[in-house]
């Protein structure tokens, strides 16, 4: 057999490309050529056959753990670019607002007091009010309005809410097991 140079090979290939008869070599790794799918069923086998890894040799558990960290680490990257991204929609959504937004108006954050308002349903104990807060909900997914009703404790220091009385009223420090928020006005009277 002569030896074989590139200028040989090159020869080779176009005249099996002209007359359409495979090479000499065929590669090692080449699979044998199988009749081209024609039904529905055997295109879907044909791309799942395509995207299935190929089968490996033994693989120590050191190369195991190699790849888990890879693909550990390659997540992580994800993950840590999607947050910066929605860290930036964030900033710019807020920076949009702008000035138009009030100090009372903001959403409460940390060192900020809630800041809940209700209706009085009792006013019997003394410096003591409770508030029936009602909250109207549409439920995200399935669209249905849902209604709850929260019943807090406040703290009423001159006694001057009464029975049916709509008060605003902020969060505290803890006054006793019960209350935690303190009455700061009272917005319409009971008729």
């Amino acid at each position: 057999m002569a030896e074989e140079t590139p200028d040989n090979l090159v020869e080779e290939v176009e005249t099996a490309a002209e007359t359409g008869e495979p090479t000499g070599e065929a590669p090692a790794t080449a699979a044998p050529s199988t009749p081209k799918p024609t039904t529905r069923r055997e295109k879907l086998e044909a791309r799942r056959e395509a995207r299935r890894p190929q089968p490996r040799g033994e693989v120590s558990p050191e190369q195991r753990e190699e790849e888990r960290q890879a693909r550990r680490a390659a997540t992580a990257k994800q993950r840590r670019a999607y947050r910066a991204k929605l860290k930036e929609r964030r900033a710019a959504k807020g920076e949009a607002k702008g000035p138009a937004q009030t100090e009372s108006t903001k959403e409460h954050g940390p060192g900020r007091p809630k800041v809940r308002q209700g209706v009085v349903t009792s006013a019997k104990g003394d410096k003591t009010i409770t508030v029936k807060i009602d909250v109207v909900q549409r439920h995200r997914r399935y669209h249905k309005i849902m209604r709850s009703t929260t019943k807090l404790y406040a703290h009423d220091e001159a006694n001057t809410a009464g029975e049916g009385d709509t008060v605003r009223i902020v969060e505290c420090r803890p006054m006793s097991r019960s209350k935690r928020w303190r009455l700061t006005d009272v917005l319409e009277r009971a008729k």
